[in-house]
C-alpha cells in the first residue's frame, strides 16, 4: 500500500479551507433561514443555528458585529444574513461567520429601506435646519390620503373638533400598490403648485411594511423635500416610521395627531383669547388710570394756573439767556483774538531768523570770552614754565657736555655705559659730545 499521497485530517481540513477562502461568492453572501438554538455566549459572541426545511448549518456572530443588531435574534426567527463561509478546523466542520443580520420579514424591502434611507440621510434631506415650521393658526389644509380609509375620518373629526374655521380640502390618492406613489407625488406636487394651502397633511392608516412601502418610495420622498408649503407625515402607528417621516417637516404617530399638530384647539385658542382680553382691559384702564393722574396734576400746575406769570418768567428767563448769549459771543470773538496775538508774538520769537541771529550773537560773546579765558590761562601758566625750564636748565647733562664732558652708549642695546666691564675688545659704542655722536670700535680697555 503506498504512503506517499496519506495525509493528515489536518492538512485535508486545511486544503478545503483554501478551497473555500479562494471562492469569491463565499466570502461575502447573503442567505435566508431560520434561528435556532440561539446561545448569546458569556464574552458576547452569539452562536446558532440556521435551517430551512431541508439543511441546516452552525454559525457565529462575534461580538464586534452583533452589537450593532437592532432586535434580539430568538429561535424560530426568519432572518436575513450576511457574511461568509468557511472552515472551523478544530472540528473540521464548515460554518457561517455572520457579519450582519436582519429579521426576514421585510426581506428585500427592508434593505432597499435601508439603502435608500442612507443615501437620502447622506444628501441632507433629512437635515433639521431644513424643516418648515408649521403655521399656528392655518386656513387652509389640504390632506393627501386614501379617501376611504378610516385616516381620512379620524384627521376631519379632529380637524373639525380643534379647529372648525380652518378649510379643509382632501386630495384622494392611492395609498397601496404599484401606482400608489405615482399618485402620492402627484397631489403633493398639484398641492404645493396651488400655492393656496398652509399646510399639507400625508399619510394613511397602519398597516404592513408592504402596505405602507408607498411612502418609502424616493420619488414620493423627494416630492415631500421639494414643497415649499409646510407638510406634516402621519403613516401608520405610533411604531412605524417610514422614509417620508424622516423628510417631512414634522412627523405626527398618527393621522389624529397629525391633525392635532396641525391645527390649535379653539377652546384653548378661547381661553387664552379670554385672558389676554382681561389683561388688555386692565392694561387699558390702568393706562387711563395713570394718564388721568397726570392730567389732574398738569391742571393744578403753576402753568395752567397762572399762565401770565408763568409767561413773564420765561420772558425774563430769556433776556437772561440773550445777554449770556452776548457775552458769550464776546468772548467767543475777544479771547481767540487775544490767543491769536500771544500765538504771532511767540511764533516770531520762534523765527528761525529771530533764533539764528540770537544764535550768532551769544557764539560771538562765547567767542570772546574763550579767548579772554585762553589768554588769562596762558598767562596764569607761563611764569610756572619758565620757572620749571630753568630749573630742567641747570639739571640738563647738556651743560657738561659744555665742559668737554661726553656719554658712551652701547650701539647695540642703546644703553649708557659706565664701567669698562660694559664692553670688550670690538664692541661698537656711541660717543654723544655736545654737538653730535661719535661711532667707535673698542680696540682695548685698561681697568684703572
Amino acid at each position: 500500500m503506498a504512503t506517499k499521497n496519506v495525509l493528515t485530517i489536518s492538512e485535508v481540513t486545511r486544503y478545503i479551507k483554501s478551497l473555500m477562502e479562494e471562492d469569491v461568492m463565499l466570502q461575502s453572501v447573503w442567505i435566508r433561514g431560520e434561528l435556532s438554538n440561539v446561545k448569546m455566549h458569556s464574552r458576547g459572541h452569539l452562536y446558532f443555528t440556521v435551517k430551512d426545511d431541508q439543511s441546516r448549518m452552525q454559525a457565529v456572530m462575534f461580538a464586534g458585529h452583533n452589537r450593532y443588531l437592532k432586535f434580539k435574534p430568538e429561535n424560530g426567527m426568519k432572518v436575513l444574513i450576511r457574511g461568509e463561509v468557511n472552515v472551523y478546523e478544530p472540528y473540521g466542520q464548515y460554518q457561517f461567520y455572520a457579519k450582519e443580520m436582519q429579521p426576514d420579514g421585510l426581506g428585500s424591502l427592508y434593505l432597499a429601506y435601508e439603502k435608500l434611507k442612507a443615501q437620502l440621510e447622506e444628501e441632507g434631506l433629512f437635515a433639521p435646519e431644513r424643516k418648515k415650521a408649521i403655521p399656528s393658526f392655518p386656513a387652509r389644509i389640504a390632506v393627501i390620503t386614501s379617501p376611504t380609509g378610516a385616516a381620512i375620518r379620524d384627521i376631519i373629526i379632529t380637524l373639525k373638533r380643534r379647529y372648525p374655521m380652518a378649510q379643509v380640502t382632501l386630495l384622494p390618492v392611492l395609498v397601496q400598490g404599484e401606482q400608489a406613489p405615482s399618485s402620492i407625488t402627484r397631489a403633493i406636487k398639484q398641492a404645493d403648485l396651488a400655492g393656496c394651502f398652509d399646510c399639507l397633511i400625508v399619510g394613511r392608516g397602519g398597516g404592513s411594511i408592504e402596505e405602507l412601502w408607498a411612502f418609502n418610495d424616493e420619488e414620493v420622498v423627494r416630492a415631500i423635500s421639494d414643497a415649499h408649503v409646510p407638510i406634516i407625515s402621519a403613516v401608520g402607528h405610533e411604531t412605524d416610521f417610514t422614509i417620508s417621516d424622516f423628510v417631512a417637516d414634522l412627523r405626527a404617530p398618527t393621522p389624529t395627531g397629525a391633525a392635532e399638530l396641525a391645527v390649535p384647539d379653539q377652546q384653548e385658542v378661547r381661553r387664552s383669547l379670554s385672558m389676554l382680553k382681561v389683561r388688555l382691559k386692565k392694561l387699558m384702564k390702568d393706562h387711563v388710570a395713570a394718564e388721568s393722574a397726570k392730567l389732574e396734576r398738569l391742571k393744578r400746575s403753576y402753568a395752567f394756573r397762572y399762565p401770565e406769570q408763568l409767561i413773564q418768567q420765561k420772558e425774563q428767563q430769556l433776556d437772561g439767556f440773550l445777554d449770556r448769549l452776548k457775552r458769550g459771543i464776546l468772548q467767543t470773538v475777544t479771547e481767540p483774538a487775544k490767543q491769536l496775538k500771544h500765538i504771532d508774538k511767540t511764533l516770531q520769537m520762534l523765527h528761525p531768523q529771530v533764533r539764528v541771529q540770537k544764535a550768532t550773537e551769544e557764539t560771538k560773546q562765547l567767542q570772546t570770552a574763550l579767548i579772554k579765558a585762553m589768554k588769562e590761562q596762558v598767562k596764569s601758566k607761563r611764569i610756572p614754565f619758565e620757572k620749571s625750564i630753568s630749573e630742567l636748565h641747570l639739571l640738563s647733562p647738556l651743560r657738561l657736555m659744555d665742559r668737554g664732558y661726553s656719554l658712551i652708549y652701547d650701539q647695540n642695546t642703546d644703553s649708557l655705559i659706565k664701567s669698562t666691564k660694559q664692553v670688550q675688545v670690538g664692541s661698537k659704542v656711541d660717543i654723544r659730545l655736545k654737538d653730535g655722536n661719535v661711532h667707535c670700535v673698542v680696540e682695548k680697555t685698561d681697568n684703572g
